[in-house]
C-alpha cells in the first residue's frame, strides 16, 4: 500500500477553514463548569479525539514553528494549547488511554499497565475455584486474542489486509476467554470491561442515547465498554502485534514504520467513514458518533526504531530536533488528521464538531547520547537467587514484571521485609547495559534512581497497602535507561521520565478564530470531563471525576469569536 505523507501548505490552510469557520459555540462559560445540567446547547454535537502516542509536546510545537502552513499549525493557531500536559503515571498505554475516556488515574481504575499481576484472581484457563487464590497474570493486550499473529485478531476474515475493515465492531467475538484471568467470586474469565473499575465517557454518552464509536490497536479496548459492557456502539481493533502482511515473516506492525503508517490508515479509513454517517467498515447508515476517535502508532515506532525505510529513527543528538524518520511520521499525521479535518467539512460538521488532540504517553530518551539498553532479566534473576539463598527452600521472590523504562515488580511474599529486600538490592548493584552505539557500558543501582517498595509503593498510586493489584516494586529509572534484552529500540515509555508524560493537549473549537496557549499544568485525565461538557453532559456523571475531583479543562471559557 503506498502512502502518501504530506499535505501542501494550501490543501492544509483550506481543511482547517472547515473547521475554523464553524459556528461558534452559542455558550462556552458551559465549557468549564465542573456541574451542571445536560443541555446540549453548547452547538457541539461531535467531538473527535485522537491519540497521537509518544507525541511530546516539544513535537508540535516544533513541527507548527517549521511548518507553519500545516494542518496542525492552522489547528493550533485557531485551538487551545495546554502546553503543560501530563499523563498519569505509569505512562504506559494502559493507563494512559484509560485516562483519557474515565477522567481517572489508576489508583481509580485499577489499570496499571497492560500486562500485570493480580493477587487475587486465578489464572487463566481455571475452571475449578478452589482453595486460597493464588493470584495470576492478568493481560489486556494481544495475549487475548482469539490468534494474536493476525490483523483481524483470528475472526478469519479472508482477503487480508485489505478486507481488514470488515472486521467485527464487538471485540469480544475476538477475545479468547481462556486467556483472560479468572473471577475467584464467580469463577469466570474477567474481560476487559470488567477489570476496570470506573465507567466510561462512552457510558455517560451512551446513557443519553448517543451513538459511539472507538479505533485502538488491541480487542483488549474492549474495556472502554465500561463495567456495563455498553459504552461503544462501534469497535475497530485490528491488531497492531500480528505479523504485518507483506513484511518479511516475524515483523509485526510496530517492526517497520512503513509498516506502521499502513496499519494506522486502515483506523483513519474508520473514522473518515463515521464521519460520513456510516459505521467503521461503512456497511451501514448509522450516523456520525457524537464521541469517537484513533489512536496513532506512527510516530511513536518512528522514535522507537534506530532505523526504518533506510532513515534514521528517533531524534537528532541533543534531542529537540526530530530525525529523519520522525520527521516522515509527523508529515503522515499532519496529512491524516488534515482528511479527517476535511471530511467534517464536506458533511457540513464543521460548526458542531470538536477536535481533541493528544497523547497516551511520550517516550524517553529523545537524546539518543542519553540511552542506556538495560537487560532486566538478569536483575531480576539475581534478585531470586539472593532471595532463596538467604532463605533456604524459599520459591522465586519476584513472580512478575513489567518493565520497559520503569520497573514494576509483583511479589510471592508480600511482606514489607520481603520488599525491603527487594529495594536494598536493586539499588546496591549495577547492571550491565549498552549505549545507542552497541557499546557495553555498566548503570548504577539496577538502572534505578528511586525505588518504593511495600507501603511506600501503595502510597506513592494512593491505594491502601496490601491492594491486590498495586506492584509491590515501583522503580523509577534513571534518565535514558530503557529496559530491554537487545538493541532493537532507542527508546521507550511506561516510566516516570518527565519525556514519558509530558505530551500536548490541542482542543479546536468550532469558531475559534484566535487560538491560545494555557501553561497551567494540567493532566490527560481532563480530556474526560472536557469532552462531556462539550457535549452538554455532566462530567459527575464520571465516576472517576466524582472520586478524583478531576475539573475540566482550563481557559476554555470565552475561547469563541
Amino acid at each position: 500500500m503506498r502512502l502518501r505523507v504530506t499535505l501542501t501548505a494550501a490543501a492544509a490552510a483550506a481543511a482547517a477553514s472547515t473547521l475554523v469557520a464553524g459556528t461558534a459555540l452559542t455558550s462556552a462559560s458551559a465549557a468549564t463548569s465542573s456541574t451542571g445540567s445536560n443541555d446540549r446547547g453548547s452547538g457541539i454535537k461531535h467531538v473527535l479525539l485522537i491519540s497521537v502516542d509518544g507525541l511530546h509536546q516539544q513535537d508540535l510545537a516544533w513541527y507548527v514553528k517549521n511548518n507553519p502552513g500545516s494542518l496542525l499549525a492552522r489547528l493550533a493557531g485557531h485551538g487551545v494549547e495546554y502546553s503543560n500536559a501530563q499523563t498519569p503515571f505509569p505512562s504506559d498505554s494502559s493507563p494512559g488511554m484509560y485516562g483519557q475516556v474515565t477522567g481517572g488515574d489508576p489508583r481509580v481504575t485499577g489499570i496499571y499497565y497492560d500486562d500485570t499481576w493480580n493477587q487475587d484472581v486465578f489464572p487463566a484457563g481455571t475452571t475449578k475455584c478452589t482453595g486460597p487464590v493464588p493470584g495470576g497474570e492478568a493481560a489486556y493486550e494481544e495475549a487475548i486474542d482469539v490468534n494474536s499473529n493476525s490483523l483481524d485478531a483470528g475472526q478469519g476474515l479472508s482477503g487480508l489486509p485489505g478486507s481488514i475493515l470488515q472486521m467485527t465492531g464487538n471485540p469480544l467475538q475476538v477475545i479468547n476467554p481462556a486467556n483472560l484471568p479468572v473471577d475467584p467470586k464467580t469463577c469466570k474469565p474477567i474481560y476487559p470491561n470488567q477489570y476496570l473499575k470506573v465507567n466510561t465517557i462512552f457510558n455517560v454518552a451512551h446513557d443519553h442515547g448517543l451513538r459511539t464509536a472507538w479505533s485502538d490497536k488491541h480487542p483488549a479496548y474492549q474495556a472502554f465498554d465500561g463495567p456495563s459492557g455498553n459504552g461503544v456502539d462501534d469497535f475497530f481493533t485490528p491488531e497492531i502485534n500480528s505479523q504485518a502482511l507483506g513484511f518479511p515473516a516475524g515483523e509485526d506492525w510496530t517492526s517497520d514504520n512503513a509498516a506502521t503508517m499502513q496499519y494506522d490508515s486502515y483506523k483513519v479509513q474508520a473514522i473518515l467513514n463515521e464521519i460520513d454517517g456510516y459505521d467503521h467498515s461503512r456497511t451501514h447508515h448509522v450516523g456520525t458518533p457524537a464521541i469517537f476517535g484513533m489512536n496513532f502508532q506512527t510516530v511513536s515506532t518512528a522514535q522507537k526504531l534506530p532505523k526504518s525505510d533506510g532513515l534514521t529513527g528517533g531524534y537528532l543528538p541533543g534531542g529537540t530536533v526530530p530525525g529523519p524518520l520522525l520527521v516522515r511520521a509527523l508529515n503522515y499525521i499532519n496529512t491524516e488528521v488534515g482528511k479527517m479535518v476535511s471530511e467534517i467539512g464536506a458533511q457540513g460538521l464543521a460548526g458542531s464538531t470538536a477536535i481533541i488532540i493528544s497523547a497516551k504517553h511520550g517516550q524517553s530518551p529523545t537524546d539518543p547520547d542519553a540511552l542506556a539498553r538495560v537487560p532486566d532479566s538478569p536483575i531480576i534473576a539475581a534478585v531470586n537467587a539472593a532471595w532463596t539463598a538467604a532463605h533456604p527452600g524459599a520459591k522465586d521472590l519476584v513472580v512478575f514484571s513489567t518493565d520497559d523504562d520503569g520497573m514494576l515488580l509483583w511479589l510471592s511474599d508480600r511482606s514489607q521485609a520481603a520488599a525491603n529486600f527487594v529495594k536494598q538490592y536493586l539499588l546496591t548493584h549495577s547492571a550491565g547495559a549498552n549505549n545507542v552505539s552497541g557499546n557495553s557500558i555498566t548503570v548504577s543501582a539496577s538502572g534505578l534512581k528511586k525505588v518504593y517498595a511495600g507501603a511506600e509503593a501503595a502510597a506513592f498510586i494512593g491505594v491502601p497497602a496490601g491492594d491486590p493489584r498495586v506492584p509491590d516494586i515501583i522503580g523509577i529509572a534513571q534518565h535514558g535507561v530503557v529496559y530491554t534484552g537487545g538493541k532493537a529500540k532507542i527508546a521507550e515509555h511506561g516510566g516516570d521520565d518527565p519525556q514519558d508524560r509530558d505530551v500536548p493537549i490541542l482542543v479546536a473549537l468550532p469558531g475559534l478564530r484566535n487560538g491560545h496557549g494555557v501553561s497551567a499544568p494540567v493532566e490527560t485525565t481532563q480530556i474526560a470531563p472536557t469532552i462531556l461538557r462539550l457535549l452538554g453532559l455532566n462530567p459527575l456523571d464520571l465516576q472517576a471525576v466524582r472520586i478524583e475531583h478531576t475539573a475540566v479543562l482550563p481557559g476554555l471559557r470565552g475561547s469563541q469569536s
